[in-house]
């Protein structure tokens, strides 16, 4: 019998179509193996924080201390848990609740009054404020006074996480 050439082609197309059987194999006998879901870990609901850690698993914490601002019981430092809310911070939840509507995508709630931005030289008051921690899963480190029109503007709108105060 004489020796026949096949082509690069037609070897590629039996070796393929081999291959295909014997998958096609393997499926028809596991078909239940192929299609049954992957069951995901079960999540625990969690009331508050983590008895190990001391802190909820969201990440939304902060530190808030505030100077000066002439409100009885706000000055000092107050830690704040969101989601769910807690801490020692006096306004906890309309805190985390006013944060919450200030947090949209692409912008900083945190950011500073712009280097160039023109601000009425009205005095707020004394009053000074250091925030940071994590927030949205970003890093925070802000700094808040009441020396002009911009400032005040940018406390006013971080109420109630910075006190109220009346100037």
């Amino acid at each position: 019998m004489p020796h026949r050439r096949t082509s690069r082609f037609a070897a590629a197309a039996t070796t393929a179509t081999a291959a295909l059987s014997v998958v096609s194999a393997l499926a028809a006998a596991t078909p239940a193996a192929s299609a049954a879901a992957v069951p995901l870990p079960e999540r625990r609901a969690q009331a508050g924080p983590p008895a190990s850690a001391g802190r909820p698993s969201s990440g939304d914490h902060l530190t808030v201390t505030v100077a000066d601002s002439g409100v009885r019981g706000r000055d000092g430092t107050h830690e704040l848990f969101c989601h769910p809310a807690h801490g020692d911070h006096p306004e906890a939840e309309a805190a985390c609740d006013g944060l919450d509507e200030l947090t949209t995508w692409g912008k900083d709630p945190f950011a500073p009054v712009p280097p160039d931005a023109r601000c009425t030289m009205i005095y707020g008051g004394p009053a000074t404020a250091h925030v940071e921690g994590t927030w949205a899963g970003r890093p925070v480190n802000a700094d808040y006074k009441r020396t002009n029109g911009c400032e005040i503007h940018q406390w006013d709108r971080m109420e109630p996480l910075l006190p109220r105060t009346g100037s």
